[in-house]
């Protein structure tokens, strides 16, 4: 049987609100500074996988669960295939314009 506790979510509050930083952030770096654009793309990524992480540490609840070792694997083999996904795409759409 479960016990279910009436306690405020202190951790979903703080990961709403570090989302909310990262993703006006992020808006701020595109919208209001002078970078050359690919360095802007490599920011706005690099804070996106850092929002992911928050997402996945604060509010689906990576860290707790009996099976914390099937959790982790399991995160990394979905990282690989978005891997092999993202550069397989990019590598076929940039290779066929040079034939």
């Amino acid at each position: 049987m479960e016990q279910h506790t009436n306690r405020f979510p202190i951790s979903h509050v703080i990961g709403f609100l570090l989302s909310l930083v990262l993703t006006f952030g992020a808006a701020w770096i595109a919208l209001m500074t002078s970078l050359p654009a690919n360095v802007i793309m490599w920011i706005i990524g690099g804070l996106a996988i850092l929002q992911a992480a928050i997402q996945l540490l604060l509010f689906m609840h990576m860290r707790e669960g009996e099976d914390k070792i099937v959790n982790s694997v399991n995160m990394i083999y979905a990282a690989f295939l978005v891997f092999v996904i993202v550069a397989g795409s990019i590598w076929v759409l940039t290779s066929g314009h040079s034939h």
